[in-house]
């Protein structure tokens, strides 16, 4: 066996572009021959995984799946928006919500989850698919909904393919009644979700930093009118609960009557099944919200290329 060294390593990764631990265990796996290591990393899509790692990845699919009483939501990234079409890569998500859906995980969990198809986990699957497809791919998030009773609704709005798009939800109803029922109360919510985009679902459960910055924007604002402090004080409370109106789900109008509170449609529902109802939680999951995507100027580009200077 031939010795593996630090400055082995090093040359193999320098040559790769993969990662530390796959290039000692490619060096391991051909006895120390450099450029089998090579082939090796390449065979195994790790090599082209390395290259396409510094991408930005902020287009793919959002996956939801549902096991019993559970539900869960993934998102998979790529570069592009025509890796939603691919159904390799529709498959790869869709089965990774189901896994998810399972079981609870974390996004590190989830990866290393065993996968059912060319690859052994959902990692390797994701590096395989880097390989043959050609563009950088990550596994950003996973959440999981849960209840003892009741049932997790979800929702894909403008679904590519049945449990795959750009936007998905999850809705938590806690209850004894019938699960049909609450499967369409439940799917009716998690469509308001997707359009009234809710920060948290309740009062006490919105983010007080969120809180916060609103209030000092409502306070300078009444301030500017000049009226005494203590009809400021009342103006800003009375713009507070305006503010809840448009961020706390259980104080939103839904959007499908456009005038009941939806804790209030959700009492009504309790009284027409007969059995109290609570709606415990949800997920909204936008593609690519947060990830800061590259603008670039393609006429410069195409110049710049061509050795033309503006």
């Amino acid at each position: 066996m031939a010795e593996i060294t630090p400055n082995l390593v090093r040359e193999l990764r320098e040559k790769s572009g993969a990662g530390m631990m796959d290039c000692k265990k490619a060096l391991v796996e051909n006895n120390g021959d450099l450029e089998a290591a090579v082939d090796w990393l390449r065979k195994k899509g790790l090599a082209a995984a390395a290259k396409k790692a510094g991408r930005v990845a902020a287009e793919g699919l959002v996956g939801v799946a549902a096991s019993g009483n559970d539900a869960a939501v993934v998102e998979i990234n790529a570069e592009t928006d025509f890796i939603a079409r691919n159904p390799q890569f529709q498959a790869m998500v869709l089965q990774a919500a189901e896994i998810a859906a399972a079981k609870e995980h974390t996004v590190e969990s989830l990866a290393q989850a065993p996968f059912k198809g060319e690859a052994a986990t959902l990692s390797e699957e994701i590096t395989r698919l880097i390989a043959v497809i050609g563009e950088n791919m990550n596994l950003r998030r996973v959440e999981r909904l849960s209840v003892a009773n009741g049932v997790v609704a979800t929702y894909v709005h403008n679904a590519t393919t049945p449990g795959l798009g750009r936007i998905g939800v999850l809705v938590a109803l806690e209850s004894t009644g019938d699960a049909a029922k609450l499967q369409d109360l439940g799917r009716k919510i998690a469509m308001h979700v997707a359009a009234a985009t809710p920060q948290s679902l309740d009062v006490a459960s919105l983010d007080p930093l969120a809180l916060e910055r609103e209030r000092a924007v409502l306070v300078d604002q009444a301030r500017a009118s000049g009226r005494p402090e203590e009809v400021i004080q009342k103006m800003v409370e009375g713009r507070v609960r305006k503010f809840y109106e448009e961020v706390v789900l259980l104080e939103q109008v839904f959007v499908m009557d456009g005038k009941t509170k939806i804790a209030d449609v959700v009492e009504q529902f309790a009284k027409e099944i007969g059995t109290p109802v609570v709606l415990k939680g949800f997920v909204r999951y936008n593609l690519g919200e947060g990830i800061e995507k590259e603008e670039t100027d393609f006429a410069a580009e195409v110049q710049a290329q061509a050795g033309i200077s503006g």
